[in-house]
Formats: structure tokens, C-alpha cells, sequence
């Protein structure tokens, strides 16, 4: 892929969603419970990714932006066009024929970055919202499952930084709060799909939400 592409669909290209919920495991725990502390991990980002909701959700964002996609593609090959052609009859081409065309594809390429950068920022936006939504209700059901299961504490190992060096596998409850999430909102298991082809970058995540 070539840098020019590759810059343009960078706005909307297929990603991971990429946020940290941030939210304090203690935070709704106004009593902990008595005896020996009982503590859980979780890749919370993860989890709000996995669930049914999430895949759903994320895949309708991906479809509402494909035609802009598409758009910086198509100015994208409109501009590789341009500059094979320039070089291809670059002999015998006029002065004033090669500044008119060299003069366009500049003009392209600046069209094309500034609507690139729009379209990323409108995709982070909207990638944004809908994560911070869904996390929000991830963690209500977080919440309900450590009271339910006697924890004293849970902790999130989604950030690189985590201190967390080393848990059993007995003690994450990931695929627990997706399972229990999923089965609250009653979303449908989404149908497998190859995603977009490629290899398109993927576009930076989401900042953390705030709470």
C-alpha cells in the first residue's frame, strides 16, 4: 500500500476497539465482604469488545462510514493515475502541460489529507461514544458479578502498564462478564465475517473514558 492510500484509509479503516474503561473495580463497593480477600482480573477492554453488543455495534460503525472509504480511495487512485501518466509522458508533455498537471495532483493530495483527517476524527468520534456507552453498561454488570461472587477486589489487566505480573487462570473473569453481559442485553451472537481485506492500518484507539 502506498503512503498516499494509506494515509486515507487510515480514517476508517477496520480496528480493535482500543479503550480503557479506567473505571475503579471498588468504586460501587460500599462494603467489602469478611474474610480473606478475594480478588478477580479482568481485560476489561476486551470484554466490552467481545461482548455480542459490541461486534454488533461496531460493524454498523463500519458500515456507516464505507462510503467514505470508498470516496478516498477513488480521489487516492485518481492521483496515482496522475503521476503514472506524468512520468510515463513526461518526453512529451509541455512545460505549461506538466506544471497544469504536477499543479493538480498537489491540489488532490491536499484535498485528500484534509479529508482524511476529517473523516478519522468524525470515526474516533463516533467509535468514542458508542465505546464509552457500552462500557459504562459492562461495568454495571461487572459491578453486580464481584457482589454476587463474594470479591473484594477486581483488576483491570487491560493497560500495558498494569501491575499485574502474574494471575491464575481460574482467577479472570473475562469471558464471565461477557457471558453474563450478553446474556442481560439478549444481542445475538453476530455472524462471522472476513472484515475488510488489505490490510489496512489500523486507526489509533479511543482515549479512555472518564469517570
Amino acid at each position: 500500500m502506498n503512503r498516499t492510500l494509506a494515509i486515507a484509509v487510515l480514517a476508517v479503516s477496520s480496528m480493535t476497539l482500543g479503550a480503557v474503561a479506567q473505571m475503579p473495580a471498588t468504586r460501587a463497593a460500599s462494603t467489602a465482604p469478611a474474610g480473606p480477600a478475594k480478588i478477580a482480573v479482568i481485560a476489561f477492554q476486551a470484554a466490552v469488545a467481545q461482548t455480542n453488543e459490541g461486534q454488533r455495534d461496531f460493524a454498523d460503525l463500519q458500515k456507516k462510514f464505507e462510503p467514505k472509504r470508498a470516496q478516498l480511495k477513488s480521489l487516492n487512485d485518481q492521483i496515482e493515475s496522475m503521476k503514472k501518466q506524468l512520468q510515463g509522458q513526461a518526453s512529451t508533455m509541455t512545460p505549461a502541460s506538466t506544471a497544469a498537471t504536477t499543479k493538480s495532483i498537489d491540489e488532490k493530495t491536499k484535498q485528500l489529507q484534509r479529508d482524511a483527517q476529517d473523516a478519522q476524527a468524525d470515526f474516533q468520534q463516533a467509535v468514542q461514544d458508542m465505546y464509552n456507552s457500552l462500557a459504562s453498561k459492562v461495568y454495571d454488570v461487572l459491578n453486580t458479578y464481584a457482589k454476587q461472587h463474594d470479591y473484594t477486589m477486581v483488576v483491570d489487566v487491560s493497560q500495558q502498564q498494569s501491575p499485574v505480573l502474574w494471575a491464575a487462570d481460574s482467577t479472570n473473569i473475562t469471558k464471565q462478564i461477557v457471558d453474563a453481559y450478553n446474556a442481560k442485553s439478549g444481542v445475538p451472537a453476530p455472524a462471522q465475517s472476513a472484515g475488510p481485506s488489505g490490510g489496512l492500518p489500523s486507526a489509533p484507539a479511543p482515549k479512555p473514558a472518564s469517570h
